[in-house]
């Protein structure tokens, strides 16, 4: 009886075990963030996304295939010709999702490295189309336009591919040596005809100034000349006068000088 009822319950326990396996293996679990795909090997992909959390799938007939919807950066370089044939190296970073409701279109048509398939393809497309528009100059000064255009035609883009661009921006920008070159000579000529303006204009300005200081000696000649024809040898004398006056000043402050009385030959009169 015993041995009866423990066949019984091992029988029990494996049919239990079994059961749990085939269960087990027919669960799949869709993380926050993602969405899951179904393919089946009779109809293939089937068209509704299962959401996050765990669902029911039957083995070996169907396989879940796991989307990450979650925005994801990419840096995309490329190479590309301005309006004046400049060469430019451009960078754009790209924020990146699949529309949840287009994963079955996605994953027919492009699989699951549908990033690596469309993003390269259509950034060079639209970069080559925008900067080909403007000269090598007005990329750096009309950047922002440049850069609100390349998002506009690519956001437009990667909607036909079922992908979301959730920001785009240009990280790095640069220029052929020719034209990095180039800039450099003509900073390099603005800076010298600065300096030669410079020189010119100091130059005007001593050649005013010396005008000025010539009509002003010009003037005092004029005045002097009047000032002897009116006054004749006075004004002479009182010139005489006060350059006396300043000789007399300026040697009473020297220590070295000694002042002599009218008429006397030595320095005492010492008596005979």
């Amino acid at each position: 009886m015993a041995t009866q009822f423990l066949n019984r319950i091992g029988q029990l326990g494996l049919g239990v075990a079994i059961v749990g396996g085939v269960v087990n293996s027919a669960l799949y679990n869709v993380d926050g963030g993602h969405r899951a795909v179904i393919f089946d090997r009779f109809t293939g992909v089937k068209q509704q996304v299962s959401g996050e959390g765990t669902h029911f799938f039957v083995p070996w007939v169907q396989r879940p295939i796991i989307f990450d919807i979650r925005s994801q950066p990419r840096n995309v370089p490329v190479v590309t010709g301005s309006k004046d044939l400049q060469n430019v190296n451009i960078t754009l970073r790209i924020l990146f999702r699949p529309i949840p409701d287009q994963l079955p279109k996605i994953y027919t048509i492009l699989g699951q490295d549908y990033d690596e398939r469309v993003l390269p393809s259509i950034t060079t497309e639209v970069l080559k189309a925008v900067v080909a528009q403007f000269d090598a100059g007005e990329l750096i000064t009309q950047r922002e336009m440049v850069s609100q255009k390349v998002s506009d035609d690519l956001t437009e883009r990667a909607a036909q591919f079922g992908v979301i661009l959730d920001d785009i921006s240009i990280t790095h920008l640069t220029f052929g040596k020719e034209f990095t070159q180039a800039v450099e000579m003509k900073q390099v000529a603005q800076q010298e005809a600065e300096k030669a303006r410079f020189m010119v204009e100091k130059a005007e300005q001593m050649k005013k100034a010396a005008i000025i200081s010539a009509e002003g000696d010009a003037e005092a000649a004029a005045l002097l000349a009047k000032s002897f024809a009116d006054s004749g040898d006075g004004l002479v004398e009182l010139r005489r006068i006060e350059a006396a006056e300043d000789i007399a000043y300026q040697m009473s402050r020297s220590r070295g000088v000694a002042y002599l009385p009218a008429g006397q030959t030595t320095l005492l009169q010492l008596p005979q």
